[in-house]
């Protein structure tokens, strides 16, 4: 099972890194349908990274040889690798300059508007949209796959994947759980610290993964 589990652990810990919908569930939960609007972005960020990740099981799964070390997982990381690494250059080149104010995407605006379904839904569209996130989320799988465990150890593997990615959400739900006064200075403190850092998480977290994946094709290639 380790062989299976521990590939997986970088590109989890990125997907749980990914800043936006960390502060799209923290402004849900400060909103006035905080607790059921948390709890449906929670469950759909949930199912919507599960679901990127059974299909890219399946395909992996099909595509290893009979004999021999898999080499489409090498060629796979070696272009998630690549797109990462190009990712990351963009978000260099785009950072917000000292004075200067971005604008927040638009859905970020209607934020007290949404309903439990549409913050299913939006969790949902931040699993597959942002290459952030989907790109460490089909790498991760793929390394699953690629290590042809058994069934069983598949399917711890693809669930330690799929929850230590989703404690962006897991932990402020948790946290607003609670009802303490402490939760809402918490989550707070987290928004702000967030907002702050996000231009350098976005760099960095592609940097490292990125670098991972490329040396990891490398040596399987090679």
């Amino acid at each position: 099972m380790g062989e299976a589990v521990g590939p997986v652990l970088a590109s989890a810990v990125a997907v749980a890194l990914s800043p936006l919908p960390l502060i799209a569930v923290l402004l849900i939960l400060a909103s006035p349908r905080g607790r059921p609007n948390g709890l449906a972005f929670t469950a759909g960020w949930v199912l919507g990274l599960a679901v990127v990740v059974a299909p890219v099981l399946v395909a992996g799964s099909a595509l290893n040889p009979a004999d021999g070390a898999p080499t489409w997982c090498s060629w796979l990381k070696l272009v998630l690798g690549a797109a990462l690494l190009l990712l990351a250059a963009e978000q260099w080149r785009d950072r917000p300059r000292p004075g200067h104010v971005t604008a927040p995407p638009a859905w970020l605006l209607g934020i007290d508007r949404l309903t439990p379904i549409r913050s299913a839904g939006l969790a949902a569209a931040l699993v597959v949209s942002p290459p952030r996130t989907l790109l460490p989320a089909v790498g991760g799988a793929a390394s699953i796959a690629a290590a042809r465990p058994a069934p069983g150890a598949m399917a711890v593997a693809a669930a330690v994947l799929v929850l230590i990615g989703s404690l962006g959400t897991l932990l402020p739900l948790a946290v607003q759980l609670r009802g303490a006064d402490r939760s809402v200075r918490a989550l707070g403190e987290w928004r702000a610290w967030t907002a702050a850092h996000n231009a350098a998480i976005m760099t960095a977290v592609p940097i490292v993964l990125g670098a991972d994946y490329l040396g990891s094709a490398l040596s399987g290639l090679t």
